[in-house]
């Protein structure tokens, strides 16, 4: 039996993070049946009734120390975990954890990461030296290779491959509508989903989001549904847009699993979202989808699948995500085919992470069985 310790953004309610940790724990499952894998979380009860895994708390240092020395590899990932823009505090902690796994001579295998920006001189002098010191590196975008070499970081083995989430599995639309009737509804009328985050206290784009909402429900007499991708903050953020907008609009307010929330993104006919992982839900349940961006991951994710952002948050006008929301809506079928196309490849990359990290322990299985370890 092998062990696997992971570390990332588990256990504080971000659907987005959690159904990375499901897609990874699913394909890693699926590759080797055998695999023991401890997650540090927020919240480890919550981590371990979701997935059916051992968790350890992030704030345990000697928790974290236990789990490392009885494993066999520490996977950092998969998200946006390695940069200083939304956090300076949280690049530190995540190098940190490696750090340790190097103290407990066990080999790091940053997976599906999507690395930077990263500012500072000591920061990205630090990235370097941990970087460097890892067994295996992938990335979910051409842009963090391009983060890495600008780093330095060359001396491990580096892979181009795709988010994690790619790898999971379409779901049942049934649950998904089930969850909307008991939101009020009904059958006939189109949906267009929305998914929105709050972002350094700026008004400008609520107030573009909230009329590109109203035309939206006039021009193509959809219904407006806001989905949360972290609850509650994201809830909070869609009723400051719908108290707006002069139509009316169904907030989700509710934590949902990822099955839940696939179920849901499912059920729309064009999903229009700043959250990353609500734009690759939309992907994985085949649905056309229109981003906004306000962090460089959106960008490379839209390029991965051959389009670009409707608009940037810091700039964004009603009228240049409506001209987008149009341009997807007329040609709903044609952008559906062409983004199935492109996402089964994404989803043979996606699932190309864990087979990497398969193979890291099975190079590791002659010297477990030798008793010890050489690293």
């Amino acid at each position: 039996m092998s062990n696997i310790v992971v570390s990332g953004y588990y256990g504080s309610k971000n659907a987005g993070d959690e159904a990375m940790l499901a897609a990874m724990i699913e394909v890693l499952s699926e590759l080797d049946p055998q695999t023991n894998i401890t997650v540090i979380s927020a919240n480890p009860p919550d981590t371990k009734r979701r997935h059916g895994v051992e968790a350890v708390s992030w704030l345990s240092l000697s928790e974290i120390w236990k789990a490392l020395r009885a494993s066999d590899l520490l996977v950092s990932g998969g998200g946006s975990l390695l940069q200083n823009v939304t956090s300076r505090r949280s690049l530190y902690y995540y190098m940190a954890i490696i750090v340790l796994a190097f103290l407990a001579r066990r080999p790091v295998m940053l997976y599906a990461q999507g690395i930077g920006p990263i500012e500072g001189f000591w920061a990205r002098t630090m990235m370097r030296l941990v970087g460097n010191g890892v067994r295996l590196i992938t990335v979910r975008d051409h842009g963090s290779l391009a983060e890495l070499a600008d780093m330095g970081i060359c001396r491990p083995k580096i892979v181009e491959t795709a988010d994690p989430v790619l790898a999971i599995n379409p779901v049942s639309k049934d649950a998904g509508w089930q969850v909307l009737q008991w939101n009020g509804v009904t059958d006939g009328k189109p949906l267009v989903g929305i998914s929105v985050r709050e972002w350094k206290g700026w008004q400008r784009y609520k107030e573009a989001f909230a009329e590109t909402a109203d035309r939206i429900a006039v021009e193509f007499g959809a219904d407006i549904v806001f989905l949360p991708m972290q609850y509650p903050e994201d809830v909070k953020t869609a009723e400051t847009i719908a108290s707006m907008m002069k139509q009316e609009a169904v907030i989700l307010d509710g934590e949902f699993s990822t099955a839940e929330l696939l179920s849901l993104v499912g059920n729309m006919d064009l999903l229009l979202s700043i959250r990353l992982h609500a734009l690759i839900f939309a992907g994985v349940m085949g649905v056309p989808l229109v981003g906004v961006s306000y962090d460089p991951k959106i960008d490379r994710f839209l390029d991965s699948i051959g389009e670009a952002p409707a608009a940037k948050l810091a700039t964004i006008t009603a009228d240049e995500l409506m001209a987008e929301v149009r341009r997807k809506w007329e040609a709903r079928e044609t952008f559906r085919e062409k983004n199935a196309a492109l996402l089964k490849g994404l989803r043979k990359l996606s699932f190309q992470n864990a087979e990497l990290a398969v193979e890291i322990l099975r190079g590791l299985q002659p010297e477990k069985e030798a008793g010890g370890k050489n690293y």
